[in-house]
């Protein structure tokens, strides 16, 4: 098993990893709107999802893979009434490689985020 650690993302809050790589499949924690200082963004479910795939890119990156390596991702939204804007962003990164997805709607998120997303990719042996 293979810690992924980058200073590029915002460090773990708890006692976990930013993600963890075992037989070439890189497992990230869920990535919420924190910047890599830590510093939470604010705002529109827009902006704070374009931080957690800024996140989840650094992470991505540090394991060896990128968002063309997704084969699985995990969104937890705090209000499904978001859902639209939210799935316009996620779009954007997602656009021509559509990797598997589950998206669910929760009571609450860390720090009271809008929006948390983890991720399954495929990494070079």
């Amino acid at each position: 098993m293979n810690i992924i650690n980058t200073t590029n993302a915002p460090a773990a809050i708890g006692p976990y990893s930013q993600g963890v790589v075992v037989n070439n499949l890189f497992y990230s924690s869920g990535q919420i709107p924190l910047t890599a200082e830590g510093a939470l963004v604010e705002g529109t479910i827009e902006e704070q999802t374009h931080q957690v795939f800024a996140n989840l890119k650094a992470v991505l990156e540090e394991a060896g893979a990128s968002f063309e390596n997704v084969v699985k991702a995990t969104v937890f939204l705090s209000d499904m009434n978001e859902f639209a804007p939210f799935n316009d962003v996620y779009g954007e990164y997602f656009s021509t490689h559509k990797p598997a997805r589950s998206c669910v709607e929760v009571a609450r998120l860390p720090k009271d985020v809008k929006v948390e997303i983890e991720v399954i990719a495929l990494v070079k042996p």
